[in-house]
């Protein structure tokens, strides 16, 4: 599925990019440990940024917590999205990530900006 998304991002003209999020986590001991989440791509076109995470299912709230964790941690106003193979209506939740199906993505050329 991200083989497909990455084919519909570059064929709507978007840079795409793999991005990097610097995060330091507390581990048991009490010290800081340096770390990275990865989004799976970062689109650029224009003055225009899209981050897309893409997952085929997020049964739990704990997968999708583990989807956003990334996103949510990017520190500016562009546009967060994360793309699954389930089937419900695009919508956006508490933090502003938009989350929709992937044939609602591919058949929508403007779906990122919905």
């Amino acid at each position: 599925m991200e083989n497909v998304i990455y084919d519909e991002l570059r064929g709507r003209g978007l840079g795409v990019d793999v991005g990097v999020v610097p995060t330091g986590v507390r581990g048991k001991d009490g010290k800081v440990c340096r770390t990275q989440l990865e989004v799976d791509f970062v689109c650029d076109k224009g003055s225009k940024r899209y981050y897309v995470q893409s997952v085929l299912a997020m049964p739990t709230p704990e997968k999708r917590e583990q989807e956003e964790r990334s996103l949510l941690r990017i520190d500016d106003g562009f546009k967060k999205a994360i793309i699954t193979k389930e089937g419900f209506e695009p919508h956006y939740d508490e933090h502003g990530v938009l989350t929709m199906n992937v044939y609602d993505f591919l058949l929508d050329a403007n779906s990122l900006d919905f």
